[in-house]
């Protein structure tokens, strides 16, 4: 999830692994996972679920913030990189949720988790930041998965709508690696919670005029859905992966992430009939085991 994805957490210590950080983690990336679910179930625009996502996510994290005292960190006026974070943050939601009203909820996930490989060479080409043969083995692991998805075609035959979902995906993406290369500009200083804050606050801003231009119908049900998605991936999934991060070492966190995609594609088979073959389960493992392998290399190359 781009919110805490990449932030320098001070966490440096070497924490033990406890039951109790796993399962936060867990949750939090299980709750990442669910705003497709509530897109497909509410049947409300894409802008309209995007708005709500952000702005009760803000709502709900601002008063956790008051009511744990931790109000005097919102203070601290966000600064430039934060303000741009949050406006790619409104890109990479409502790209993401229409992607998977338009194609299927495991073509859009896998996709979008290309976004560390896309901001890997990006930063490789033009930050300097060089990568190592393990890191371009690990990055051909991914596009062949992504490959396999595919089953190794560019097959539209399911209609425009599958090919446009792919390019909103594809736009989210960008959108998601562009928030990592933007994060390594944050100054290490700044707060967690307030860079969390002022990011979906500023998202929801973003969102606001199209919002405003649909004003769709919402109906009481629909209003609870929102609710929800303001509450489990706006709100739970950034503080459970916050305290998370407090007890596990980073690569540890990095590699139960990936228990969002896993999930999404767990959603949308069992609750949209969405079936993968074979092949395309096995791009997804691929997918995924190389994203792990990338977050353990990455710790390793981290540590004195």
């Amino acid at each position: 999830m781009p919110v805490l994805r990449s932030f320098p957490f001070a966490q440096r210590r070497n924490f033990p692994l406890d039951t109790t950080g796993i399962t936060l983690a867990i949750l939090s990336a299980l709750f990442m996972g669910t705003i497709g679910v509530f897109s497909r179930i509410t049947g409300l625009p894409a802008e309209t679920v995007t708005f709500f996502r952000l702005l009760l996510g803000a709502g709900f994290l601002a008063v956790f913030l008051l009511a744990t005292r931790q109000a005097a960190t919102l203070r601290r006026w966000p600064t430039w990189p934060v303000i741009v974070n949050g406006a790619l943050l409104a890109g990479f939601i409502i790209f993401y949720v229409q992607a998977m009203n338009l194609t299927s909820m495991a073509n859009a996930i896998m996709l979008v988790y290309l976004a560390p490989v896309a901001a890997s060479v990006f930063a490789h080409f033009f930050m300097g930041e060089r990568l190592n043969f393990a890191g371009w083995i690990l990055i051909g692991l991914a596009m062949l998965g992504f490959a396999a998805m595919m089953e190794f075609r560019l097959d539209f035959a399911d209609g425009s709508n599958h090919a446009a979902g792919l390019g909103l995906a594809a736009l989210a993406m960008l959108c998601y690696a562009s928030f990592i290369l933007m994060n390594r500009r944050i100054r290490p200083h700044v707060p967690v919670m307030t860079r969390a804050y002022y990011q979906l606050l500023i998202g929801a801003l973003v969102m606001l005029p199209f919002f405003l231009h649909s004003r769709p119908e919402i109906t009481p049900v629909n209003g609870l859905w929102l609710l929800a998605t303001g509450l489990l991936p706006g709100f739970l999934a950034i503080t459970f992966a916050v305290a998370a991060l407090s007890r596990l070492p980073a690569a540890t966190f990095g590699t139960l992430a990936y228990f969002e995609p896993l999930a999404v594609v767990f959603f949308g088979w069992f609750l949209f009939g969405e079936n993968l073959s074979g092949l395309q389960l096995a791009g997804c493992a691929t997918i995924m085991a190389s994203g792990c392998a990338k977050a353990l290399l990455a710790s390793r190359t981290a540590t004195p």
